[in-house]
């Protein structure tokens, strides 16, 4: 078994991981917060609309690079190393940031501005895809055994400090600059933010210990694929999947979509909805790293089934009381409330996964079977919900969201407790 790190050797590198995970988000998040912003510029004039609809489904492009990058950067990680992996996932978030930042508009180069903003998504696509096994691992093995579980849970810290503070962004800059200005070039300003960050970030990550996890695999010479991962490992590659299908729907249900569900059926102002929702996301951030030491106490089972449990109980009366809500502290309540369940989940499902796999296939282990689970039922949430608003059926998604986490707790109840059985003690 490999020795623990030497603390401060181990605080700085946790810091680093945690601070490149919150840039990755941060550039992911500010593309959707500026859309409005920079739609025009790279698609023809017209219907704004339009123009929207193809900024979005520019989004989606590098949504559906994440599983892509989840195999492409696994195997990087498995084969260089964290440090490596951690390094090139910053790099090419930097890289599409930059792209954004500096490409001129449809009237100056024509069709080779919504070329290069499709290609500075595929970019980010593949970084967040990677970003997330390369992360969750490195942080795990670096913890130790005893706060393994708090440490890990600054990943989930980090991703909704990343959109809090591209929400932030946003609002300072529409504070000081006009609706023109932002209009014309201050559109540009969070993208540099975010490439600027990039590279303090790539310094970091460049200065960080490998894990003794890694070297100790290395040494052992056996290798990292998407054939192994399926053909030794494929009862594992099934749990990360299951237990990631609940939990990441269930997040995006109650914090991405909640937002919009709060205008479009609850009946409030824009403002108001974003108001709440960033209040419940920033207390949902501080409980994170709570669960998680909760979770070295008492074991990572007990969270993820309290999230099995309470998930299917009460989603149902969650979003019909929403439906009729007026007071503001009240929506935010039951938006918090329902973050507080989903946090049996969030805050440890990084480890949990990193804990399944050995060493040598450990980083593809987690971010492939996570990035497909989070295409198929996260990055479809909000378009599902949206589906059965239209046919007339809308409390057909709470039923969704409750069967998904049915699913997932069968398999939380099922599998063994990860903290007591897990394959990084074999390193």
């Amino acid at each position: 078994m490999a020795s623990p790190s030497p603390a401060r050797h181990r605080l700085r590198s946790i810091l680093g991981g945690s601070a490149g995970n919150l840039v990755e988000w941060y550039d992911w998040y500010a593309y959707s917060a500026f859309t409005l912003y920079f739609a025009h510029h790279f698609f023809p004039k017209g219907d704004q609309t339009a123009q929207l609809l193809n900024a979005a489904a520019v989004f989606a492009v590098g949504f559906l690079m994440r599983p892509i990058g989840g195999w492409l950067m696994g195997v990087y990680g498995d084969r260089h190393g964290r440090k490596a992996g951690l390094t090139l996932s910053v790099s090419l978030m930097c890289a599409g940031s930059l792209i954004i930042a500096l490409t001129p508009g449809y009237a100056t180069i024509g069709a080779a501005a919504p070329v290069l903003l499709v290609l500075a998504r595929l970019l980010q696509g593949l970084s967040v895809g990677g970003e997330y096994g390369a992360s969750a691992t490195y942080l795990s093995e670096m913890a130790g055994k005893r706060h393994r579980g708090f440490f890990s849970s600054f990943q989930y810290v980090t991703l909704i400090s990343g959109q809090l503070v591209a929400l932030l962004v946003l609002l300072v800059l529409q504070a000081v600059l006009s609706e023109a200005e932002l209009d014309a070039w201050g559109w540009r300003i969070p993208f540099a933010i975010g490439g600027a960050l990039a590279v303090l970030v790539f310094w970091l990550r460049r200065r960080l210990a490998e894990t003794e996890s890694f070297e100790n695999a290395k040494r052992a010479g056996r290798r990292s694929s998407f054939g192994a991962l399926f053909r030794e490992h494929p009862r594992e590659a099934a749990v990360v999947m299951l237990l990631t299908a609940g939990g990441t729907l269930a997040f995006y249900a109650y914090s991405i979509y909640l937002q919009k569900f709060l205008v479009n059926t609850a009946g409030f102002d824009r403002a108001t909805a974003s108001q709440i929702n960033a209040a419940a996301l920033f207390g949902f951030m501080l409980i994170q790293p709570l669960a998680g030491a909760l979770s070295d106490v008492i074991g990572r089972k007990p969270l993820m089934v309290g999230f099995g449990v309470l998930g299917v109980l009460l989603t149902l009366p969650i979003f019909t009381t929403l439906e009729t809500v007026q007071s503001p502290l009240a929506a935010f309540g039951l938006m918090f409330g329902a973050l507080v369940i989903v946090t049996g989940y969030t805050s440890i499902n990084a480890v949990v996964k990193a804990e399944l796999f050995p060493a040598h296939i450990r980083t593809l282990g987690v971010a492939l079977p996570y990035a497909l689970a989070n295409a198929l039922f996260g990055g479809t949430a909000e378009y599902v919900a949206l589906w059965f608003k239209d046919s007339g059926w809308e409390r057909g998604f709470y039923w969704y969201v409750t069967a998904m986490i049915a699913i997932s707790l069968i398999t939380y109840l099922r599998m063994r407790d990860t903290a007591r059985h897990s394959r990084i003690l074999e390193d």
